[in-house]
């Protein structure tokens, strides 16, 4: 179906179907041209689709556009104590500001630099064996090899949780977020290994009371402004949050890097021929054409009138970052994954967010796919991902691989 036949369609946007997970943008084309406040009656929620009505949204302080019953649509995560696993995430001003402020002064932008060298020797570590193996003509898996670890790690050495037990981790931090297909809420199996993920850190959090380290729990118990401390729930809610968000994130845009610029021939060429030079352009188009996180959800404060419809106080509201990241009005030839997209465009894109919940993880996110990549192009001359036989997270809100089979042509 040309995009034309698919506008001419009635809409039918439903984030939990597998059909739209695999490919949201014909039907985010669909809302911002047909219905740019449209309402989905079956889950009763809202959505805005349009880059300046999300822009604004998410820039406002609270009072109308709220987080405080959480970011997520699912209903079971819905509630005014969100913030006990999603942290800051589901507070508005101030309660927002006091917490982000107290844990920035644990997670710094210097602590986040000074781990440019162990994530260095992380990339290596994994590259080595998956090289091999590339070398000997054999194929090798982008996501379970390298992706799918290399971020965990990363996050772990930061909060301090032991090699052994990064992949239980990481597997639980998966389960959080799968979703099965017709499945419309958290799963049992996603309930419980939140609920072990936060016993985890309780365990982990009442070691660093007895047996301080330098680690970044630690510096999260010490953390003070004008004698205001993080208590113990909201340390182990930005863990959560750190493994959750920042882990599974960074998996997805590195998964999601390679998928669409192997799609691209010509300038994968390019990019493998430059040496590092074009790796931020391919991370910031990343971002745009494909954002790991495509949906976060507001409650409305007040009655919100946009493009002649209302919604009402109380509503739920999903602001699609993925469909403001393909907006018309603000990315040339959106649907187009360009790597010599103007400087301008790319600081448009809302991936990350924007205002007072701008992602505390940005530039740590930027700092990994930097090194990763910027080692891929080194050490390989070219890649051909098998996109048949690719898999994909099926998630409401994250979007990304579970494995993409790979052969790599070594330098």
């Amino acid at each position: 179906m040309t995009l034309a036949e698919q506008l001419s369609q009635p809409v039918a946007f439903d984030p939990y179907d597998y059909g739209f997970q695999d490919d949201p943008y014909p039907v985010y084309a669909q809302l911002r041209a047909q219905s740019p406040l449209h309402h989905n009656e079956q889950h009763d929620f809202w959505a805005l689709s349009r880059h300046a009505d999300i822009a604004k949204a998410v820039r406002d302080n609270g009072s109308t556009f709220s987080s405080a019953m959480g970011v997520s649509l699912d209903k079971s995560a819905w509630h005014p104590n969100a913030h006990r696993t999603m942290s800051f995430l589901a507070m508005d001003p101030p309660r927002q500001i006091r917490l982000r402020s107290l844990v920035s002064r644990g997670f710094t932008p210097r602590r986040v630099t000074e781990l440019a060298p162990r994530i260095q020797q992380l990339t290596e570590q994994y590259f080595g064996p998956m090289l091999e193996r590339a070398a000997d003509g054999a194929e090798v898996d982008w996501i379970t090899e390298f992706a799918g670890r290399l971020p965990m790690d990363v996050i772990s050495e930061m909060m301090g949780v032991p090699e052994a037990d990064r992949d239980e981790v990481r597997r639980l931090a998966d389960l959080v977020v799968h979703r099965e297909d017709g499945v419309y809420d958290v799963p049992p199996a996603g309930m419980d290994a939140a609920i072990t993920l936060i016993g985890y850190y309780a365990d982990m959090l009442a070691q660093r009371k007895r047996r301080p380290t330098e680690d970044l729990t630690s510096a999260l118990l010490v953390a003070e402004i004008d004698g205001d401390r993080l208590d113990d729930d909201e340390i182990i809610a930005f863990l959560f949050l750190m493994v959750v968000a920042g882990n599974e994130t960074t998996t997805k845009l590195l998964g999601n890097a390679l998928f669409h610029l192997s799609a691209r021939t010509d300038q994968l060429a390019e990019v493998f021929a430059a040496g590092d030079e074009l790796v931020p352009q391919w991370i910031e188009e990343t971002l745009r054409h494909d954002t790991s996180s495509q949906i976060f959800a507001r409650h409305l404060k007040r009655d919100v009138e946009m493009h002649g419809t209302v919604a009402p106080a109380g509503s739920k509201l999903l602001l699609l970052v993925g469909s403001a990241n393909h907006d018309e009005s603000v990315f040339t030839d959106p649907e187009v994954f360009d790597l010599h997209r103007s400087k301008d465009e790319l600081g448009q894109i809302l991936s990350f967010g924007g205002g007072r919940h701008f992602c505390l993880g940005a530039n740590l996110a930027r700092l990994e796919a930097r090194i990763a990549l910027s080692e891929l192009v080194r050490r390989v001359r070219s890649v051909e991902v098998d996109r048949e036989r690719s898999k994909r997270v099926h998630s409401v809100s994250v979007r990304g691989f579970a494995s993409l089979p790979t052969r790599m042509e070594l330098r």
